[in-house]
């Protein structure tokens, strides 16, 4: 079955970086685009941005454009996101996705929190 757990987040400050890496299993990575969602308290989920089976990114949020950066392994089934200059503003539930089959797949999330 499909799966996708999502690591990296954590506590950091302001100005700092953080690496967030989903690992997936049941289904052909390299054929995917995959995708990175965050949600912050009281909003709604929204597209940070995504990776096609190329390499190809998708427009990236406006708010991380310059300071975010999305890669993928496709040896590992593994996609990346390099997060630099973390303002508290980026503080959400981190969450990779894929469609499959129609069908989309969510990670758990991983919490990041950028405070002093």
């Amino acid at each position: 079955q499909v799966q996708l757990v999502e690591s990296g987040g954590g506590l950091v400050q302001p100005g700092g970086s953080l690496r967030l890496s989903c690992a997936t299993s049941g289904f052909t990575f390299s054929r995917s685009l995959m995708k990175w969602y965050r949600q912050a308290p009281g909003k709604e989920r929204e597209l940070v941005v995504g990776i096609t089976s190329a390499g190809g990114t998708t427009n990236y949020l406006d708010s991380v454009k310059g300071r975010f950066t999305i890669s993928r392994d496709n040896y590992s089934k593994t996609v990346y996101l390099q997060m630099n200059s973390l303002k508290p503003e980026d503080t959400a539930v981190y969450y990779c996705n894929v469609l499959v089959d129609g069908i989309g797949y969510w990670g758990q999330g991983t919490q990041v929190t950028v405070s002093s």
